[in-house]
């Protein structure tokens, strides 16, 4: 760790190609006139003073483009059968917020990819001739684009060769194998110079000018739909001084200043809002406030939210929005110094920026133990380990990587940017279900060389990141529906052999991908300009990956796998040594946020399942309750006859789990643990399984990857440090831990107004005039009636409630008069009638059934029906509406579908997740969100807010 003096970028670099962490050693570029506080120095800020300049490649033949999916003459789009719909999305209280007739899609896309597609990636302005209504006109505008642009960069050997890579890829997307990242459906075919990369990593220097320029570039990265991270380590710690006098203010103070300016960015621009991430490392003298800025933010929040401020997200004047760093995920870069200090209990010492001379010292586990103390709290800082990053470096001879994208998956050079794509796992299925291996490989070639061609023809943000883009040409190819395929398997993801799997599964996608970047450096000009300088580090990496498929347990994985991994890894190996790659990175694992939806993947990124239950949204209203698709199939492959299905579906249908199902049998269990465990279950895959799942994973990705590990919210502190330490042990690059239920989204208590802090209050009963007025009901549940009467306050709302049966004396009666009498003496002594409705509402037990009002056709107990219809009379803008059963959905399909055409009620498919209370409300449609990596994603219109 001890700084070399006056360093370039590139020091700080050993022998073998590693790079070692060093906070002052880039610092030194364009820091004449001392500058991050005011300074009046000239720096070119993130290198807008130099040219960027494309890459001459000598000419070669082009590629031969072999045909895998199509025939020539056949249009892609003819092997799909279309149809016309409507695109709808709902609002969180049923108001229409989009709405496109005539939509032409494919009749195997669902409904939810229709809205998504016709939502989000449609041009034009809505209602206009001139905008887009089909997925061939989408699809073939992007493909279009990108074919034209490799035929003008001599990518193909003849005019065959460019018609067949321009089938291949549309046949891929629209039967919904692949899918490019949003900015790609954002802007290819509509702007001049589009912008195609998701993800950015941004420099900083520690200059007043560099600092503006960064605030100025993150802007245009979030207008254009994409994300962008940071390292802040090279600004000055807020205990330097600066030439002219006086402290500096210190990376934390600016971080203020950017997420204020992310938050202002967040609505704007494209339709979604993207992400930041910032970086500190753990030798940072201000590496302590750093740790702990977002816990203390997170408190702040929890005393507004006590003192009666909104608990939502995103709600102006808000709790959430009255604290600081709400913006930007944050992680802590360790190096292995760092972490046998931690191992060893030994003494950390932090390093002045300027100069590298020893400053602060903590003991390590004391700095540690913050790390885990805070993401406890909050959720961050995440960690993210800096020599297992830099041992896969292919480029270490130019820098070392220092930061990441806003999702962690993309790590490489400051400046530099990745378009993402991603293959949907499913999709690669023979007609016995096994893995079509050649299938796999060919997606792969076609996905890649589209991603190539990206790179001399889109926009960047600024002159430094473009001349890296030519320069070192990263890309990130990844996949989603692993859970989904494991799942179908009958295979266990915490389980070695689902591990085997997914390790063979990625090692060919990316020995394939650089593989086909041998083939393209062979055949159209060379490799990356940036490759001679990097020959060995890159060489290196690449026997890395080549060594790590022989930790693969071929006999846990299809025959033939492992086999077919060796072969593609050992022509990597031998193109690297002989005529170079075309592209230092290829492969990531993105969280794929919208993507996902338009390819209908039931699982993103690398996850498992999050849950057994999925929803469907009626038209008009309400929600569908389904079983995953995927548990029917899981339970015929590993042996169970039709009736027994049947029988565990409905089991799970009716429990929200799948555990005590008749006839299934105990050791198939672990087929079918998810992310979550179900409200009336015991079981979730450990946190321990997810990391375990990343490190079988992490050896053959350029990248890393991008997911957040929830644990518990009983998990403490000490849960969370073993994570991270485990994650270090394994080999991982980076990784986010998420406590379920650590925000603090309700109200924690309420008191008078002008109650002093510390001074206990009392519950004070409201009493009900002595004329009141009131509403009575009458209801039948069930053939069960009965009447409901309401007394209201002064101010119209509940005050008691008296519920009459219609067989007095009856056991029913005296208990409905027990509970109405308890609910009244709760309403007087101010418990919110919103909280009652939530806990009592689609309570189950008998008397239920039918109950002749359209508002609620079918109630679950009389429970269920009084306080659904107690949020019907007083809640009618407060309380989303309740998802109906699917006994009531049945009633609701005959009172609107007499004909019984159940496909027609079914418009659009969201999963809804009770875990993710901390979540924001979708700034478009107003549902909330659930967590998807580290990031959001809307599972009602699809925004997404990360990569993908």
């Amino acid at each position: 760790m001890s700084p070399k003096e006056g360093g370039p970028v590139t020091e700080g670099v050993d022998s073998s190609g590693t790079a070692a962490i060093s906070t002052h050693a880039v610092v030194k570029m364009g820091r004449e006139g001392d500058g991050a506080n005011g300074s009046t120095a000239q720096a070119s800020g993130a290198g807008t003073e130099m040219k960027a300049k494309r890459p001459t490649f000598g000419k070669g033949p082009g590629l031969s483009v072999t045909r895998f999916f199509t025939k020539p003459g056949v249009d892609p789009f003819d092997t799909v059968e279309w149809e016309t719909r409507t695109a709808r999305i709902s609002g969180e209280r049923g108001e229409v917020v989009f709405e496109q007739p005539d939509v032409e899609v494919p009749v195997t896309w669902s409904q939810l990819a229709t809205n998504v597609v016709a939502s989000k990636y449609f041009r034009g302005p809505l209602g206009s001739p001139s905008r887009e209504r089909s997925v061939r006109q989408l699809i073939g505008r992007v493909v279009d684009t990108i074919q034209r642009w490799g035929d003008e960069c001599g990518y193909f050997a003849t005019p065959e060769d460019r018609d067949a890579f321009g089938d291949e890829l549309k046949y891929l997307l629209v039967h919904q194998c692949v899918s490019f990242n949003s900015p790609v459906w954002f802007n290819i075919g509509i702007e001049k110079k589009p912008q195609a990369s998701a993800c950015f990593i941004v420099s900083v220097k520690d200059t007043m000018q560099s600092i503006l320029e960064l605030a100025k570039t993150e802007g245009m990265i979030f207008k254009f739909g994409s994300g962008s991270g940071t390292n802040l380590s090279t600004l000055r710690s807020s205990k330097e001084d600066l030439s002219g006098g006086g402290k500096a203010s210190g990376p934390v103070s600016f971080m203020r200043g950017f997420d204020s300016f992310a938050g202002v960015i967040k609505s704007g621009g494209k339709t979604r809002r993207a992400a930041k991430m910032v970086i500190l490392n753990i030798d940072h003298p201000d590496i302590e406030e750093f740790i702990e800025c977002k816990e203390r933010e997170e408190r702040k929040a929890w005393a507004l939210i006590e003192a009666g401020y909104d608990p939502g997200f995103n709600v102006p004047g808000g709790a959430y929005d009255s604290v600081m760093f709400q913006n930007a995920n944050h992680s802590v870069r360790v190096t292995d110094d760092f972490m046998q200090a931690v191992v060893d209990d030994l003494p950390w010492h932090t390093r002045a920026v300027t100069d590298g001379h020893p400053m602060q010292e903590y003991r390590a586990r004391d700095l540690f133990h913050r790390m885990a103390q805070a993401a406890w709290v909050c959720g961050d800082p995440g960690i993210q380990y800096h020599d297992t990053t830099n041992h896969w470096h292919t480029c270490a001879n130019t820098a070392p990587i220092r930061a990441s994208n806003p999702c962690s998956e993309y790590v490489f050079l400051d400046d530099s940017a990745c378009n993402l794509a991603s293959l949907n796992l499913m999709k690669f299925r023979d007609e016995h279900g096994d893995f079509d291996i050649e299938r796999f490989r060919a997606a792969v070639r076609v996905t890649i060389t589209a991603q190539e061609i990206f790179v001399d023809n889109a926009s960047y943000p600024t002159e430094a990141i473009a001349q890296n883009s030519y320069d070192y040409r990263p890309l990130g190819l990844g996949y989603a529906n692993l859970g989904a395929l494991l799942m179908a398997r009958g295979i266990p993801y915490d389980d070695d052999r689902g591990r085997a799997y997914a390790a063979v599964i990625t090692a060919i996608m990316t020995g394939e991908a650089y593989r086909q970047s041998g083939v393209i450096a062979e055949k159209c000009g060379g490799p990356f300009p940036g490759f001679a300088k990097n020959a060995e580090p890159c060489l290196r990496v690449m026997k890395q990956h080549r060594a790590a498929v022989e930790d693969i347990n071929s006999a846990l994985c299809p025959e033939g796998m492992v086999d077919a991994a060796r072969t593609i890894w050992d022509d990597v190996v031998h193109a690297c040594s002989t005529v170079g790659l075309r592209n230092a990175q290829t492969t990531v694992l993105a969280p794929t946020g919208t993507i996902g939806f338009m390819m209908d993947c039931d699982t993103t990124g690398v996850e498992p399942d999050i849950a057994l239950v999925k929803y469907k949204s009626l038209v008009g209203g309400g929600l569908m309750k389904i079983v995953n698709q995927t548990v029917p199939e899981a339970l015929r492959t590993l042996g169970y006859e039709e009736d027994a299905v049947q029988d565990i579906l409905d089991h799970i249908d009716k429990n929200d789990t799948i555990e005590d199902a008749p006839r299934l049998r105990e050791e198939h269990l672990p087929v079918f643990d998810c992310a979550f465990r179900p409200l009336n279950g015991t079981r979730s895959i450990a946190p321990m399984g997810h990391i375990r799942m990343m490190a079988a994973v992490q050896p053959f990705l350029s990248g890393a990857i991008s997911k957040t590990v929830n644990v518990p919210n009983d998990a403490t502190v000490e849960d969370i440090q073993d994570l991270y330490m485990e994650g270090w042990r394994l080999g991982l690059k980076a990784l986010a831990i998420y406590r379920d239920g650590c925000k603090r989204t309700q109200p924690l208590s309420t008191g008078k107004p002008g109650e002093t802090a510390g001074q206990a209050s009392r519950p004070v009963r409201r009493r009900l005039p002595a004329e009141r007025q009131s509403l009575t009901h009458k209801f039948s549940v069930g053939g069960h009636e009965g009447y409901i009467t309401v007394g209201l306050f002064e101010d119209g709302t509940p005050g008691e409630i008296f519920i009459t049966m219609s067989k007095e004396g009856s056991v029913i009666s005296g208990l409905m008069d027990c509970f109405a009498t308890s609910i009244s003496l709760a309403l007087q002594y101010g418990v919110p009638l919103k909280t009652l409705v939530e806990k009592f509402s689609h309570t189950r037990f008998e008397p239920s059934g039918y109950t002749g009002n359209k508002e609620i056709p079918f109630a679950k107990s009389i429970m269920d029906y009084l306080f659904r219809w107690l949020a019907l009379r007083f809640l009618p803008n407060d309380l989303p509406t309740p998802s109906p059963s699917l006994e009531e959905v049945s009633a609701i399909g005959k009172q609107r579908d007499p004909e019984h055409k159940g496909s027609a009620l079914i418009e659009q498919e969201r999963r809804v997740f009770m875990t993710q209370a901390d979540a924001p409300p979708c700034p478009d449609c107003g549902m909330i969100m659930v967590r998807n990596a580290a990031c959001y994603r809307c599972t009602n219109c699809g925004l997404s807010y990360g990569c993908g």
